[in-house]
């Protein structure tokens, strides 16, 4: 009896990032992927953390095994042999966003009726429980499947629910809404080196913080982390870098939706200057901020020189009337020229998201504003994006409220498909603008552009035609979103989602060889062609001096001369804006 209490048990999690399906009902899948998963990261560490204090017990081992599904094909037998082989054990499904959620459902099917424990978190769960006063249908679904359901995040709480499932009395819901953690001396995001090689250049992912101070009607971060700023120590920071770099991982995504906004950006941004610039360690980061970033002392070039190659910004719209209505209030169109000119200034690489479909908008507006920002703003790289109500979102919840018909299809929620009506457009001429923006903005002849300027003011322009390649690839050749990209698209015939028909083998296989082959030729062709195009603009021995509009310092009267002030709205709100600093200097 003694000798049976000691034997150790192995206590299998295996956890799982899914991804979701494209048009045609099949996995979207690479090769390598563009995007690290930081909730898989996370939730690794955590369980990590869980094997090194032992939390299920002093002879219980903790094996542990991650996958995403954007790099790696789930098979889900091989996924409950390896629970079943062990003592006891679960699957985690982990950072479900509402597109992945219905595939998540049918990687737990199988599972569940092989009596394997099945848990789902992330940003569905937690959003629609947040927003909506009654239980989402799909989560309703998973719920009588017999999957346990987590809101929240997991600090401090994974070993309860590992505990639960060794015990074999999983809870059907674990909310801990009410309850965000600190993040501080919090295990750290990790994975290993041969998971983290499956993503294009070898990128991982940290979240310096979460939470969000601002109120953006389409946002669900605000809604499941927070409008309050929680964050890891610079300390904790450094440990993640440090780590990483022993693994041979030099290439990060600091998470944060808007790292502006965290309160230490300073402490953390002079921790990685001192490991990049007194002990020589080699690292690059890329990080996401907000419109106003520029305007904190020295957090621009300070970003720089702590290795920030580059940045996403959510530049969202030119019309200010959108902007209020989507509660953009911290977006102002006046800083937009002198924003975007600092981090050129820095060699920093920008990334701009732009939503389409604002209720003031039109096919032609949005021709007219794409063209304004090819001509006056230096952006390197735009991606366009519907306004979609995403479960978790205030947004949402008011069409819901109001039963207002929005794509009960939530595999569609990945804001490249349009899910509800628009006051102004149909459905169809709403898609068609949607094409028509990237077909607009990716030109050769703005390509060019973008190019002359990245070589004018040294923001790496060799990166910039890789980064363009892979945009305009994605959108052109592949038919998918950039963010939702990679290399060498896997399909397999079996993987398709439940209800559509499986094709024959004979015509499956053949079909996608042809594809695949006349799509790597489309993808070669492109590059070379805008290879050719920067090896051209490089023989230019004047190539430093070029300039334009969008590269010419700000002035004083730019609401007077520049065509993004033209619109009504636009004039109300620079004039606005004047007033207000009319009022500081006097005061002052």
């Amino acid at each position: 009896m003694i000798e049976s209490r000691q034997k150790t048990q192995r206590f299998c999690l295996v956890l799982i990032k899914p991804s979701h399906y494209d048009d045609d009902g099949y996995v979207i899948q690479w090769y390598r992927n563009a995007i690290p998963s930081n909730s898989l990261a996370v939730l690794y560490g955590l369980a990590l953390e869980c094997a090194e204090q032992k939390s299920l017990g002093p002879d219980v081992h903790l094996d542990i095994h991650a996958f995403d599904e954007t790099n790696s094909r789930i098979r889900t037998a091989d996924m409950a042999s390896l629970i079943e082989q062990a003592d006891a054990g679960m699957v985690m499904l982990v950072g479900v966003q509402s597109n992945q959620f219905p595939r998540a459902l049918d990687i737990a099917a199988p599972l569940r009726k092989r009596g394997i424990p099945v848990a789902i978190g992330g940003f569905h769960v937690s959003g629609t429980l947040a927003m909506l006063k009654e239980l989402d249908p799909d989560v309703r679904r998973a719920q009588e499947m017999g999957i346990s359901l987590f809101a929240g995040e997991a600090e401090g709480r994974l070993s309860q629910v590992l505990c639960d499932a060794l015990a074999g009395q999983l809870r059907p819901l674990y909310n801990f809404m009410d309850d965000l953690p600190d993040l501080d001396g919090a295990a750290i995001p990790l994975l290993p080196p041969e998971r983290v090689k499956r993503t294009a250049g070898a990128t991982t992912s940290l979240d310096a913080g979460r939470g969000c101070p601002f109120q953006c009607s389409f946002c669900t971060i605000i809604n499941v982390q927070g409008r309050k700023s929680r964050r890891r120590s610079p300390r904790d920071v450094e440990r993640i870098i440090r780590t990483n770099v022993a693994q041979g991982l030099r290439s990060f995504f600091i998470t944060d939706d808007n790292f502006a906004r965290n309160s230490d950006w300073e402490a953390i941004l002079d921790r990685l200057i001192y490991l990049r610039e007194v002990e020589k360690l080699y690292f690059s980061c890329i990080i996401q901020v907000d419109t106003l970033c520029h305007r904190l002392p020295h957090f621009v070039e300070k970003a720089s020189r702590a290795g920030v190659k580059r940045v996403f910004i959510g530049l969202e719209n030119v019309n200010p009337q959108n902007l209020i209505a989507a509660k953009k209030r911290q977006n102002r169109i006046t800083e937009y020229r002198e924003m975007l000119l600092a981090w050129k200034h820095a060699g920093v690489l920008t990334y701009c998201g732009y939503i389409l479909g604002f209720p003031h908008d039109t096919p032609e507006s949005i021709r007219h504003d794409i063209q304004v920002i090819q001509k006056e703003l230096p952006v390197d790289l735009m991606e366009f994006f519907y306004l979609t109500p995403l479960p978790g979102s205030e947004d949402h919840q008011k069409l819901h409220n109001a039963g207002i018909p929005m794509d009960p299809d939530i595999n569609k929620y990945d804001l490249n498909h349009a899910v509800t009506a628009h006051p102004h457009m149909s459905q169809e001429a709403w898609e068609k603008t949607y094409r028509m923006a990237w077909e607009t903005y990716y030109t050769m002849d703005h390509v060019e552009t973008v190019l002359r300027r990245a070589m004018a003011t040294r923001t790496s322009p060799g990166k910039a035609v890789l980064f363009i390649t892979w945009f305009k690839g994605c959108i052109s050749i592949e038919k998918i979103h950039p963010l939702e990209g990679g290399f060498l698209r896997l399909k397999v015939r079996t993987d398709r989602r439940p209800g559509l028909p499986l094709e024959p083998a004979w015509w499956f296989y053949p079909k996608q060889l042809a594809e695949g082959v006349w799509k790597q030729l489309q993808w070669i062709s492109l590059y070379c062609r805008l290879y050719f195009l920067y090896w051209r603009l490089r023989r230019d021995p004047h190539r430093r001096e070029y300039t334009d509009l969008a590269l010419a310092p700000v002035t004083d009267d730019e609401v007077n001369t520049r065509e993004l002030f033209v619109s009504e709205g636009a004039q109300i709100f620079a004039s606005q804006v004047a007033l207000t600093k009319i009022r500081r200097a006097t005061l002052e």
